[in-house]
């Protein structure tokens, strides 16, 4: 159990270090299937604690380089948590089967998403003032509580979500969208943990052992990714068919507890 949870928690961080997210889809199923937890509901809690400290992690180099969005992330945070702990409310309340069937369907679409283009234009100067807050705040809060409400659900850290979220609600570019969402990521894991920790739904053993993984994972994949900077296109499509490709064996395996 120890090397099968500190090399899944290795490849999720791997995954995030060298594509900037994405990776956290595979922590549910990798704790499942490779780590041996029985429980779906353990799985999403435990992968909610790595999920949160895996975008702590990667934050911190996005936050020197001045890639965050302080006030427009807080307030997307809070009104995404509002919605994380209702969500992680609905899926306790859904039997774990089903929960986990569903869960491979939401892959395949995380993965065909993944395959398609984004704009990189916007607006940089883009800020949180009482000026602009009439214009922000009702986007920011509305889209915040619904990517947090999928979130917690699926106890996922949601950037894949939380990153268009934020160039619709803003208009930001996407280098900084991508930065400012990692703290949305934080508090929307952290809600979730603590909504399943409360429950008893956290295996707290595997959790550390995944989160060491994940920061050793990260080191090397954000090595790697500055090395094949002109091959992240291709290595993008093939973890997004790789998360197709995983979602369709995991509906597979629980069609019946899904059509049920």
């Amino acid at each position: 159990m120890l090397a099968a949870a500190t090399g899944s928690g290795g490849l999720v961080g791997f995954v995030l270090g060298l594509f900037g997210g994405g990776g956290s889809i595979l922590a549910v199923p990798l704790l499942v299937y490779v780590v041996g937890i029985a429980s779906p509901h353990v799985a999403i809690g435990t992968s909610a604690v790595a999920v949160a400290a895996s975008a702590l992690g990667n934050l911190v180099p996005h936050a020197r380089a001045g890639r965050v969005k302080w006030r427009c992330a807080t307030v997307f945070s809070i009104a995404g948590v509002a919605g994380s702990l209702a969500g992680a409310a609905a899926a306790k309340a859904v039997d774990g089967e089903r929960l986990l069937a569903l869960f491979g369907l939401v892959m395949i679409g995380v993965g065909l998403a993944m395959t398609r283009r984004r704009g990189t234009a916007g607006d940089p100067s883009v800020r949180l003032t009482w000026e602009s807050a009439s214009r922000l705040l009702p986007t920011l809060t509305g889209i915040g509580f619904a990517v947090g409400l999928f979130s917690g659900f699926f106890g996922i850290g949601g950037g894949f979500l939380i990153v268009p979220g934020l160039v619709l609600a803003t208009g930001m570019p996407l280098a900084y969208a991508i930065g400012t969402s990692l703290v949305g990521v934080a508090a929307f894991g952290a809600a979730t943990a603590g909504s399943y920790a409360l429950s008893g739904l956290v295996d707290w053993p595997v959790a550390a052992l995944f989160v060491v993984g994940g920061l050793l994972g990260g080191w090397a994949g954000s090595a790697l990714g500055a090395r094949l900077a002109t091959a992240k296109q291709a290595l993008g499509l093939a973890f997004a068919g790789l998360v197709v490709a995983v979602g369709l064996f995991i509906v597979a395996k629980g069609f019946g507890a899904l059509v049920a």
